[in-house]
């Protein structure tokens, strides 16, 4: 028994709260096509500001309804799930560029998190 719990906590993976903002403002270029660092909308919403609030409430952006009615929370491990794989957290997102590998998806949380800061400089 003790054997076999060892090994089911050895294959769970935490959210990684560690991400380099550095790294994450690399990554985020391949989402620049769609998003920006501000509180400009292009085809997806600007993401500043978006860490900690609700899905779906970036102003002037116009979210496909799953979005809309998901009533999820933009934190690490939500994060986390949307940026793997967006349609399977929300089947009917607009969102289709995942993020597979999960150090990029913790730099690019990182990231989002300092640009969520009143100091943090786009």
């Amino acid at each position: 028994m003790l054997a076999a719990t060892l090994l089911l906590a050895s294959t769970i993976q935490p959210t990684r709260a560690d991400g380099d903002p550095a790294k994450g403002e690399n990554v985020f270029k391949r989402c620049a096509a769609c998003h920006t660092a501000t509180t400009q909308n292009r085809v997806g919403p600007g993401l500043a500001g978006i860490f900690g609030q609700p899905a779906a409430s970036v102003a002037g952006y116009k979210y496909s309804p799953a979005l809309a009615a998901s009533g999820l929370a933009w934190d690490e491990a939500t994060l986390d799930r949307f940026l793997e794989a967006p349609a399977k957290l929300v089947p009917g997102t607009r969102m289709t560029m995942p993020l597979p590998k999960a150090d990029d998806r913790h730099d690019v949380i990182a990231y989002l998190k300092a640009l969520a800061s009143p100091s943090a400089a786009p």
